[in-house]
């Protein structure tokens, strides 16, 4: 949490409640990449805005929060996420690197 509020820059954000919001968006990412593992039904475009909302927020630190809140069978669909708007850290080199993007995930960004 700390890591979080450390990282954390929305102007627009006045109360606590408005972080917890933008917080929230990580357990979203989480149950659609779950229903996804679970159904195969891989809902995109909501995953990416929920993403994206989570870069402009906290930046670069958005990457250490969505794994850090992942479990490991959702790595490789959230590493083909970060590879389709090519926010894979490249320095420094991590565990990142050594995860398996999902193929299907990067299937379906392709062709949006």
């Amino acid at each position: 949490m700390l890591f979080a509020i450390k990282f954390y820059d929305n102007p627009q954000a006045v109360t606590k409640d408005d972080f917890e919001d933008d917080l929230k968006r990580i357990k979203y990412v989480k149950r659609l990449l779950k229903r996804y593992k679970n159904t195969g039904v891989l809902k995109t475009h909501l995953i990416l805005n929920h993403i994206m909302v989570l870069f402009n927020v906290f930046n670069e630190a958005t990457v250490a929060l969505l794994f850090y809140n992942m479990e490991e069978d959702l790595w490789p669909s959230i590493k083909s996420f970060l590879i389709y708007l090519k926010r894979v850290p490249e320095y420094p080199k991590s565990n990142i690197d050594g995860i398996p993007p999902d193929e299907n995930c990067l299937e379906e960004l392709k062709s949006i």
